[in-house]
């Protein structure tokens, strides 16, 4: 099991390319609260008005004063501002893509990347969805300033644990009417379920989806605890054990970079967190023999970069909510010893 530490080369691009792209997203974010729409003047019954526009309806800000001259003059300014911004962002996140790919930062799966940049822009991402699984190795190593070998994160699938405490209606309308796999099939079309109330989608190439969640699920009726969205023949989460101790844990979110270079933002569980729930499924006997090896290798290198290269402590006061039963593995995790090349 092996790694490579950044060279510094990589760890300036990266950091280029982070900062960038928070500057990017802060724009985009300041247009969709501020800029969103239009405003123009109209003439009622002899007076003119100052109306906006957002989506398809129009809110009137009161007749033609200096008031509404100056509100109409810094909302035009402004927007031009913003549109000018994001075109500069956006061609500096056009010209680094080739390089980020070159000097190999890029890592996430194009596909996996895209369903995680969509999950971002429906604004459930870190919320309502987090990423579970292999494909949280990549915000890990990230992290560390690390590349991992292909071995320990060679996947073909996105696990997305759902948190299902907080209930679809912290989501946009469109999400919530067409649920995580009208996203889905927004990224690609071939997508579908293989029947109803089924937890897994999966495209054309056999790449799929799992929609996955805790045993424990009282918390929301029966019929909105498991189903992410209003179509019936949408994804349904499946109940997985142990899983309510990685909803119930600290979550950490990381800037990565996509195979076609392009910065996304990926949120999941402590790598601590990540580490001990692996070495717990590691010694489960139901667990399938070969996940099991594989499981014990992910813990032992990611409880390596937790401790090292991030300083965290894997018996930390901020872990105390988990149950003994996870964190009963942190001894023998702290003695586990990872190659580097």
């Amino acid at each position: 099991m092996q790694f490579n530490e950044l060279s510094n080369e990589q760890r300036r691009q990266l950091t280029d390319a982070r900062q960038v792209f928070q500057a990017y997203k802060e724009a985009k974010s300041d247009h969709e609260r501020r800029f969103s729409g239009s405003m123009r003047w109209v003439k009622r019954k002899g007076n003119e008005y100052l109306l906006r526009k957002t989506g398809t309806s129009e809110t009137s800000l009161g007749p033609a004063s200096a008031e509404t001259t100056v509100t109409y003059d810094a909302f035009e300014r402004g927007r031009s501002e913003n549109r000018e911004r994001l075109q500069s962002l956006k061609k500096r996140l056009d010209d680094m893509a080739p390089v980020n790919r070159a000097i190999g930062i890029g890592r996430v799966p194009k596909l996996t990347a895209r369903i995680i940049e969509s999950l971002d822009e429906a604004g459930v991402l870190g919320r309502n969805i987090i990423i579970a699984g292999s494909n949280a190795l990549f915000a890990y190593e990230m992290s560390a300033g690390v590349l991992l070998g292909s071995d320990i994160v060679a996947t073909g699938d996105v696990d997305l644990l759902w948190d299902t405490r907080r209930g679809i209606r912290l989501a946009v309308k469109e999400f919530k009417k067409e649920g995580v796999l009208g996203l889905l099939q927004k990224v690609d079309k071939t997508f579908g379920v293989r029947q109803q109330r089924d937890f897994r989608a999966t495209n054309n190439d056999g790449f799929f989806v799992d929609l996955i969640c805790p045993e424990d699920r009282h918390f929301l009726p029966p019929e909105a605890a498991d189903r992410l969205g209003e179509n019936r023949d949408n994804l349904y989460g499946a109940p997985i054990g142990g899983l309510e101790w990685l909803i119930n844990s600290p979550k950490t979110e990381q800037i990565v970079v996509g195979e076609d270079g392009y910065p996304l933002r990926m949120c999941c569980v402590d790598p601590r967190v990540y580490a001990l729930h692996k070495e717990w499924l590691s010694k489960r006997q139901d667990r399938d023999p070969v996940r099991r090896t594989r499981d014990g290798d992910q813990a032992k290198l990611v409880a390596m970069i937790a401790t090292k290269y991030l300083g965290l402590d894997i018996e930390g006061d901020d872990l105390l909510a988990l149950p003994h039963e996870l964190r009963s593995q942190a001894d023998q995790l702290a003695t586990g010893q990872v190659d580097q090349i």
